[in-house]
């Protein structure tokens, strides 16, 4: 990777722009923060003048952009420098262009302040905005494309709330219900499909995933790249995913977009490489292979958030989680109970298909409700959630038996309105067990992190 930077700077008190070899705040945030190791530290405003630091770094990815890349760098530095009221940099990333883009490049950051130029020898946007974003000094990196489809008066609305330490990432949307697109319906189609796969695959909450206008705090950026494998086009899904799962906040801004007809994009090559990413994210995702702990924030920005003590955190998550594996875990239940009963009695139908749905129910929740990972405690867990179980048991099938006691021979349709309602019971008594009996420490673990237990350097 070779580097060349201005002497001269982007407006703004003190800022000279020079580049440094890896964070100048020694791996800590704008505030002043440690990030090594426990949870990302409070978010803080960032100061309006900050000594030889840009406060904004927006790098360009570009291959082969020779035409392109110097109008758009002229465009943008001057919207920066009559609109931004912070000192900025901008990075050409090179991703080893075969054309006169390393000239073009070079001779923008020698005549313009604020400007600086990165060769990497290895295509692949994914990598240059690693590669950039990790060497970068300024506390919020963004990146946007060479083409500048998006207007650029979004850019200040993108990077506002993380200045101002109200969220940790923020995307354009071109999704969004007030932003306006102009663009084929080809790629249209292409776009809400990939965005529809994503929410129904990997639950994603945000709606524009490719947009190539985005933006990160570096403290997040610092804990959250080491865990993005891709280093293509799914970079940006791969970042957004993680991050939403780890709870971070995501901020959307609906931009004015205009397709670049000369974008050369490999759309059937990028959304090939689009679906294995998002099979190895889901199937990381689903067994728990990603520490996204790390990136868990304090409860609350105002000191007084967090001296309060037992404050329950997690629960409406945790309840959602307990849901839908109760949904999944009862119809596997129905299915087994109406097998079982095809050869024997109510009864042992009832406790064999009860019994294997709560070791699956406990094995579940173990892992997506609570957050419990590796094989530690497993054995302990199941036995506490065949005492559970056998909690469920009694009530489903003391309920079987005052049916048949009223009844006498019960219809199989009886039968499971019986069981449903029996079930129902037993589902939020099992909720209150698993959360203060078999995983009081994850339930409350969201808790103790977001309150009076900040490592000593956050208080």
């Amino acid at each position: 990777m070779t580097t060349t930077d201005s002497l001269r700077s982007g407006p703004g008190p003190g800022a000279d722009g020079r580049s440094t070899s890896g964070r100048s705040t020694g791996g800590r945030s704008a505030g002043g923060h440690s990030t090594s190791g426990g949870h990302l530290p409070v978010r803080e405003h960032l100061p309006a003048a900050r000594s030889a630091v840009p406060v904004l770094d927006v790098a360009v990815p570009v291959y082969n952009e020779e035409k392109d890349l110097r109008p758009c760098v002229l465009r943008l530095h001057d919207h920066l420098s009559r609109t931004f009221p912070y000192a900025f940099r901008i990075t050409v990333a090179d991703n080893a262009s075969t054309d006169a883009t390393p000239a073009v490049a070079a001779r923008l950051a020698a005549e313009l302040r604020g400007v600086r130029y990165v060769r990497l020898e290895e295509k692949g946007r994914g990598r240059a905005l690693r590669t950039v974003w990790s060497d970068s000094d300024a506390p919020v990196l963004a990146y946007m494309d060479v083409d500048l489809s998006t207007d650029l008066n979004a850019l200040l609305p993108l990077v506002a709330p993380l200045i101002s330490g109200h969220s940790d990432l923020a995307i354009g949307s071109r999704l969004a219900r007030s932003a306006r697109v102009v663009r084929g319906s080809k790629r249209e189609f292409i776009s809400r499909a990939y965005n529809l796969i994503l929410r129904s695959s990997l639950a994603a909450g945000f709606s524009d995933a490719q947009c190539g206008f985005k933006a990160i705090r570096s403290e997040v950026a610092e804990r959250l790249l080491p865990m993005v494998e891709d280093s293509g086009w799914f970079f940006d899904t791969e970042l957004l995913v993680l991050a939403e799962r780890a709870g971070l906040r995501i901020h959307e801004v609906p931009v004015d977009w205009i397709d670049d007809p000369d974008s050369t994009v490999h759309i059937v090559r990028t959304a090939t490489e689009d679906l294995k990413g998002v099979w190895r994210v889901g199937r990381a995702l689903a067994v728990g292979a990603l520490p996204l702990d790390r990136l868990a924030r304090p409860f609350g920005d105002d000191p007084r958030d967090r001296a309060l003590t037992g404050v329950p955190r997690g629960l409406a998550r945790q309840l959602v989680g307990f849901c839908v594996v109760g949904v999944l875990s009862t119809l596997l239940y129905l299915a087994l109970y109406s097998l079982f009963r095809l050869g024997v009695g109510p009864q042992l139908a009832n406790g064999g298909a009860l019994l294997v749905s709560a070791v699956a129910n406990t094995a579940a929740n173990r892992r997506l409700t609570f957050g419990v990972r590796g094989r530690s405690g497993a054995v302990r867990h199941q036995a506490q959630g065949l005492v559970v179980f056998a909690i469920g048991l009694a009530l489903t099938s003391g309920s079987l038996a005052g049916l048949g006691a009223a009844t006498g021979s019960p219809s199989h349709s009886t039968e499971l309105a019986v069981l449903i309602t029996a079930n129902l019971a037993a589902t939020v008594l099992r909720f209150l067990l698993l959360r203060a009996w078999v995983f009081p420490a994850h339930a409350d673990a969201d808790a103790h992190a977001h309150t009076c237990s900040e490592p000593e350097d956050l208080r």
